[in-house]
């Protein structure tokens, strides 16, 4: 496997919300899903390597997976894991989707 696509496996997706648009124009901050086993080091390589920015901070969460039921059975939403990520100052990430 090469450098290049092990970073494509760090990074999940963005998460695209209202929160996160407004935590991108408060503090500079986006919000990425990430692989269950990546740390705070991987997360900030793969976001300098693919979008060629320069990280300031990364934050990493757990987030356990809600109990709910689905057509009357017990069910259970899988765990994940985001990871905030800060950009330096004067530094943006486009995640707008182009058609």
């Amino acid at each position: 496997m090469n450098i290049e696509q092990h970073h494509y496996d760090v990074l999940r997706s963005p998460v695209v919300s209202e929160k996160t648009a407004r935590t991108q124009e408060l503090h500079n901050q986006y919000v990425f899903v990430v692989a269950p086993t990546a740390t705070k080091v991987q997360v900030r390589q793969a976001v300098e390597k693919i979008f060629s920015v320069k990280v300031d901070d990364v934050t990493v969460v757990n987030i356990k997976g809600k109990r709910k039921s689905f057509k009357f059975r017990a069910g259970r939403r899988s765990d994940r894991r985001k990871a905030y990520v800060r950009l330096a100052d004067g530094q943006s990430i486009d995640l707008s989707v182009k058609a």
